[in-house]
C-alpha cells in the first residue's frame, strides 16, 4: 500500500480535491462514494483527518470501515 503524509491526507477533504479520505488506525480509506460524507463532512467530523480517537464517540464500531476501500497508510 502507498504511504501518505498527514498533509496529503488533509488535501483529500472533499473541498481541495475531489477525493474524500479519512484515516483510522494508520490506514487511509476512500469514503468518496458515501452519501454520509458528502462535501467532506459527516455530522461533526471532517474528512482529510485521522479519526481514530473520535470513533469512541461514534454510534457505530470500526466495522463501518469494511465498506470502504483502504487506499494507503498514514505516514
Amino acid at each position: 500500500m502507498k504511504t501518505y503524509t498527514r498533509q496529503q491526507l488533509a488535501l483529500r477533504n472533499g473541498q481541495d480535491k475531489p477525493e474524500i479520505w479519512i484515516a483510522y488506525r494508520g490506514v487511509i480509506y476512500d469514503v468518496s462514494s458515501s452519501r454520509l460524507w458528502k462535501n467532506g463532512t459527516h455530522y461533526e467530523h471532517w474528512a482529510g483527518q485521522d479519526l481514530t480517537e473520535e470513533l469512541v464517540d461514534a454510534p457505530h464500531t470500526e466495522k463501518v470501515f469494511e465498506k470502504f476501500q483502504a487506499i494507503g497508510q498514514l505516514a
